[in-house]
């Protein structure tokens, strides 16, 4: 170990000799810095106006006055979607699905007033943050730091030397790996640092946070191991520095954004029109419930009317026009819940070609781990989706039932001057009803769904570490 560790010294010394590298290892640091400390205020910049629109919009819906049911309905409401403390190291796509729905009776809507859709295309190009900078921006300075730890040696005879010395080939990659690896952590430990902000913020998980930390920590291991591997397999530092320039612009630029192409072309996914389209023809199809002679609902009329042993709607205990409104909310929601079914499945089949696309490249493998334990991937977004869907569609049969059992029907259907007046109920109704309430994640889960990502990037260590292994028996061929 005194040889390896002379060997990491005297490589670290080396690098500090290097004024451009010493400089642009600063600006790194100074970067994640910055990127630690611009998330982070922008994160909770949006918490709060999130939370602050969040309650004008209850407050709204509260202090609508006596009306109809069926006006409340029409009337709809509006939720935003929270984010976790850990959306301030990765926010993931919440700036591309949108952040708030307006609810209403008989339409599914989704998300939308995305910070992508209301900013300049600046933003498409990525939030600098601290997730950001660990994928894309440490690796490359890794490399130009590494990439002739071993081809230098070659290239000058040094290497040579050194096993005439006694030092044997693995002690000199160890003590370069060493030298690589403790340039990493130092690159590493602003952005991680980042958590002691997140820890102790309400809703911060622990779990989630050591699978993230782990996570990086095994995927800059893994391009220290990758750099060396290069570089003991090159002749010339120069040769070096080309390939792994190459192979960083592949694996952390090209392929995550070819991927998504190829996973759209290959699951091709309806657009927001033409989901609309089909669902209006679906509609028509299933009947209508202002139609008397539709036939669901003339079979539905004759069930409710031999329940309550009636003949005629009018001598009903309850109102018929609010049944009609449940009913008619059941099936469009059943309707709507089928073709969000078909889009999350087809996403979910896109999402599946992409992380595939992880054995290819590791930053793929990073990014997904890195948005599922943060809680901001594709799944932290359906959850939200879900959610909002059965609180809209608990929030729409409260108001059908209320208007069956608190408006008449005669008063319903009346047309003098007072009916309006009559069909009234108390605003007391709607300020009672509950307010929509995210239930985040466990730490369980988010660390469960980070897995597949870490069991990957553990692939790639292992296998490219193995490579490692068999080039440096190589290194005694250069004597």
């Amino acid at each position: 170990m005194k040889v390896v560790r002379l060997i990491a010294r005297d490589e670290l010394r080396l690098m500090l000799r290097n004024r451009v590298a010493m400089i642009a290892f600063a600006l790194l640091v100074l970067l994640t810095l910055v990127a630690v400390a611009s998330s982070w205020s922008h994160q909770r910049g949006m918490a709060e106006l999130r939370a602050r629109h969040a309650q004008a919009a209850e407050d709204a819906f509260h202090a609508q006055p006596d009306r109809h049911p069926h006006r409340v309905v029409h009337y709809g409401h509006f939720i935003f979607r929270p984010l976790g403390p850990l959306a301030a190291f990765d926010p993931g796509v919440d700036a591309f699905t949108g952040n708030s729905m307006f609810l209403e009776g008989h339409r599914q809507n989704t998300a939308n007033f995305g910070d992508v859709r209301q900013s300049s295309l600046l933003v498409r190009f990525g939030q600098l943050t601290p997730a950001f900078v660990l994928q894309v921006v440490a690796p490359l300075l890794l490399v130009f730091l590494g990439y002739g730890a071993l081809a230098r040696e070659t290239e000058r005879g040094t290497m040579r030397l050194l096993m005439l010395q006694g030092v044997t080939r693995r002690q000199i990659v160890a003590g370069k790996l060493l030298a690589l690896a403790t340039v990493a952590i130092l690159a590493a430990l602003p952005a991680l640092l980042g958590f002691a902000l997140i820890a102790g913020q309400p809703g911060a998980l622990a779990l989630p946070m050591l699978v993230i930390a782990l996570g990086y920590c095994v995927y800059l291991a893994l391009w220290v191991v990758l750099i060396l591997l290069v570089s003991a397999l090159v002749r010339r530092s120069r040769d070096a520095l080309l390939s792994l320039v190459a192979l960083w612009a592949i694996a952390v630029v090209l392929l995550p954004r070819v991927a998504p192409d190829v996973a759209s072309a290959a699951v091709p996914l309806q657009n927001r029109l033409q989901t609309d389209v089909a669902i209006a023809r679906d509609l028509r199809r299933m009947g209508d419930s202002h139609n008397p002679d539709d036939p669901h609902f003339a079979k539905f009329k004759h069930a409710v009317l031999a329940r309550y042993g009636v003949t005629r709607v009018e001598d009903l205990p309850v109102n018929y026009k609010g049944l009609l409104g449940v009913e008619g909310e059941r099936l469009t929601t059943a309707l709507f819940d089928r073709y969000a079914g078909q889009s999350y499945a087809a996403q979910a089949r896109q999402n599946a070609i992409v992380e595939t696309a992880a054995v290819l490249s590791p930053a793929i493998a990073i990014r997904s781990l890195s948005m599922a334990a943060a809680g901001t991937d594709f799944a932290g977004h359906r959850r939200f989706l879900e959610q909002a869907e059965a609180y809209r569609y608990a929030l729409v049969q409260r108001l059908n039932a209320m208007q069956a059992e608190k408006v008449r029907y005669s008063d319903d259907t009346a047309e003098d001057a007072g009916a309006d007046r009559r069909k009234r109920v108390s605003a007391a109704n709607w300020q009672a009803m509950p307010d929509f309430t995210f239930v985040a994640p466990s730490g369980t889960a988010l660390a469960k769904a980070a897995l597949p990502g870490l069991a990957v990037l553990l692939a790639w260590l292992a296998v490219v570490g193995l490579l490692l292994a068999l080039a440096t028996r190589r290194l005694g061929a250069f004597r």
